[in-house]
């Protein structure tokens, strides 16, 4: 470019091939050209973000530019509005969080006086499920949230949704890597903070030390001049949980916990699935209005009328207030996890918003076509890297989105692309091995089923089907099934050395010769590197090994004898040569 003064270019999110060509001045085609040699095939109007742009004006050696991020101001802030002077106090909302095995689930049985952890695969929580209780004639709403690493995503999601977090950590056990990745996600969602120390009724358990260990990261205790409320519990008998209700209402008063009620009704969605004879099934929390049945509501893409309306245990609700939990029936589709709802007035008006919702995301999407991530990706790996393809199957829209943003957290250094194919809510279908076959696709089904016409079609087409009820089994054979993809190492250990002192025959592929060991040993089916001087000439195979004319296992270190050497081509072995003799095996790696 060959102005000297410096141009600016403002991007709000994304820009498209076109508008980032006419703004450097080049051409489009020239621009597409220079994305093709990094291994991206883009059209005119593919969008690029930021980082993308300043990776490709830099191949360019484009010089005088800079780029600057413009804010975009329509950005809605995360489901919090402005109160009105009418909003009335409402329940907390309060996520328990914490390592697997702590005891959330635990706590949360023996306050509501229900048995859920035995219906949990592994005995571990797989979705988010809400609750509500009573306390001293006062509302309280639980999140029983993921404890799993990999259900990072809902459990974010989970934290958002929240006033209050109440963090499990076992006295016994003391603070884990779920206990941290709980601390930051309550902190970064501005959550209230208490802890819940478990297991106090358990051989082992130290609660000071549990208290210093959660001082190391950031949560100071109130007894030790900190501002972090600390409870000593035992979930199993009870012990203390009148207490830690009783510091719940504490901070929910102090936080004046309010929502507007004369309002159109809003939320989130917190689940949704497929339930036979029902249609979609879908968990949501209210956080604004008065939700009640009859109402049209949409949620990103799709709507509702509300058939049908039920609190956390089946029973049948006319009205949900702020802050309470419910499940709905009446999507058209089912939406996703996540998704904001609101009412509206009739079902035209929510067709039309969620046609409006659809075009939106649409276009996100197509902002998000290329990121700096892919392109790095694909300037690393080029034509290097290996595809593992996989199908994902799930119960329930949380679960699917779990599974993906799981597996791609599998570090596979570049060597391997997750590919997939398609995911779904349901029991694996005939179309799904449709999709599977011929493309080395993996279909993983959680907490589905696989009809038996299905998996014979599946056995018949090749198409590998496994299905889990536990998140990390799943994992942990997608793991495996990358390293299988990944090219094997190649492991040398030297194991003596010969200096050569006859050469008896010499032909084309072989040499019989005699030297003495000067270290380690040399035995059959051993390599060697020949030397002369220090120069290496080629490599031989040992096939048999004498000494004093007799065959033996092997030489050692100080012995004289002959060997017999396999070679692919002619080396002039000669007298004074040496012999490094060594192991190669191919060794699998792992991710």
């Amino acid at each position: 470019m060959s102005d000297t003064q410096e141009k600016v270019i403002q991007i709000a999110g994304s820009i498209t091939v076109d508008e980032l060509a006419s703004a450097l001045g080049l051409s489009v085609t020239t621009l597409i050209g220079q994305l093709f040699k990094e291994g991206i095939v883009a059209t005119i109007n593919q969008r690029l973000d930021y980082d993308t742009a300043s990776i490709i004006i830099e191949e360019l050696g484009i010089e005088n530019v800079k780029l600057e991020k413009k804010n975009s101001a329509t950005k809605i802030s995360d489901n919090h509005r402005e109160l009105s002077d009418k909003a009335v106090e409402r329940p907390p909302v309060v996520a328990v969080m914490g390592h697997v095995d702590h005891g959330k689930t635990t706590l949360l049985d023996t306050l509501l006086n229900k048995k859920t952890v035995e219906h949990e695969a592994g005995g571990i929580t797989q979705h988010i499920s809400a609750y509500q209780l009573e306390h001293e004639g006062r509302k309280i709403t639980f999140l029983d949230t993921p404890g799993h690493e990999a259900f990072a995503a809902i459990r974010q999601h989970g934290a958002m949704l929240t006033d209050i977090v109440v963090i499990v950590v076992a006295a016994d056990d003391g603070v884990k890597p779920q206990t941290v990745e709980a601390i930051k996600f309550a902190q970064s969602a501005n959550a209230k903070i208490i802890v819940a120390i478990n297991k106090i009724d358990r051989e082992g358990a130290d609660i000071p030390r549990t208290m210093a260990d959660l001082s190391q990261h950031g949560l100071q205790p109130e007894e030790w001049g900190g501002d972090i409320t600390m409870v000593p519990i035992s979930a199993k008998l009870g012990q203390n949980l009148n207490k830690l209700l009783d510091m719940i209402l504490l901070i929910a008063d102090m936080e004046e916990l309010k929502a507007d009620v004369d309002i159109p009704a809003e939320g989130l969605v917190i689940e949704s699935h497929m339930e036979t004879g029902k249609g979609s099934v879908v968990n949501l929390l209210v956080t604004g209005g008065e939700l009640k049945t009859g109402e049209f509501i949409v949620a990103g893409s799709t709507y509702a009328k509300i058939r049908t309306m039920v609190d956390f245990k089946g029973r049948p609700k006319g009205k949900a207030l702020p802050s309470t939990p419910v499940t709905v029936t009446g999507f058209k589709e089912l939406p996703d996890f996540g998704d904001k709802f609101v009412e509206v007035a009739d079902e035209k008006t929510a067709r039309r918003q969620a046609l409006l919702n659809a075009q939106g995301a649409a276009d996100a999407s197509a902002s998000a076509n290329v990121t700096s991530s892919d392109l790095l990706r694909m300037m690393n790996t080029a034509d290097n890297s290996k595809v593992f393809n996989v199908l994902i199957k799930g119960d329930v829209l949380g679960s699917v989105t779990s599974v993906v943003d799981s597996l791609k957290m599998i570090d596979t250094h570049g060597e391997i692309t997750l590919n997939i194919v398609a995911t779904g809510v349901g029991d694996v279908t005939e179309n799904d091995v449709y999709m599977a076959t011929g493309g080395n696709t993996v279909i993983y089904g959680f907490n589905v089923t696989v009809p038996t016409n299905i998996a014979k079609m599946a056995a018949r087409d090749n198409v590998p089907i496994r299905c889990y009820k536990v998140i990390y089994e799943l994992l942990d054979d997608a793991k495996s099934e990358m390293e299988n993809l990944l090219d094997a190492e190649i492991v040398e250990e030297e194991v003596g050395e010969m200096k050569i002192e006859g050469v008896f025959r010499t032909e084309k592929t072989s040499i019989i010769a005699g030297g003495e060991m000067l270290t380690g040993k040399v035995f059959s089916s051993v390599l060697g590197r020949v030397f002369h001087n220090k120069e290496e000439i080629g490599e031989v195979e040992v096939t048999s090994v004498q000494k004093e004319k007799m065959d033996v296992p092997e030489l050692v270190a100080g012995e004289i004898g002959g060997l017999a050497l396999k070679t692919e081509h002619k080396i002039n072995l000669a007298i004074g040569d040496r012999i490094k003799f060594f192991t190669r095996e191919e060794k699998k790696r792992k991710l």
